[in-house]
């Protein structure tokens, strides 16, 4: 019996969808390109992800006579808010201070990020009272 399939995109699934939100609706000869520009990657694998990646609903593919063309079904901002909820759960046990203090004491964050923060801060304890 197969294994069911993770909605969770894989690291190379990641860097496809980078492409699709970056470039919207592309064929695989566009987002095989754009790969390969970071780094070696074979066409058929690239292909092979993209198959993946529409039975997972990850990708979407519109069909223009021969041309295939692949769009993200969500979002980059929903994917990342999806991975980060997984990530909470899954390594901080639902903490999502836990996953902030872990963030800033691994990577340092330029003054901008640390404003952005103490704003997003701001409006979570405003929504509290």
């Amino acid at each position: 019996m197969a294994r069911p399939r993770l909605s969770r995109p894989t690291n190379a699934e990641l860097a496809i969808l980078r492409v699709l939100w970056e470039r919207g609706p592309s064929t695989v000869r566009e987002v095989h390109e754009a790969l390969a520009r970071r780094e070696p990657v074979g066409y058929t694998t690239t292909l092979k992800l993209l198959q993946i990646m529409v039975e997972k609903k990850l990708a979407a593919r519109t069909e223009e006579g021969r041309l295939h063309r692949y769009r993200a079904v969500a979002t980059e901002a929903d994917t990342q808010r999806k991975l980060v909820t997984d990530l909470v759960e899954r390594a901080f046990g639902g903490s999502t201070a836990g996953l902030v203090m872990q963030a800033l004491s691994s990577k340092a964050a330029s003054a901008e990020e640390l404003e952005q923060m103490r704003d997003l801060i701001d409006r979570a304890q405003k929504e509290k009272r």
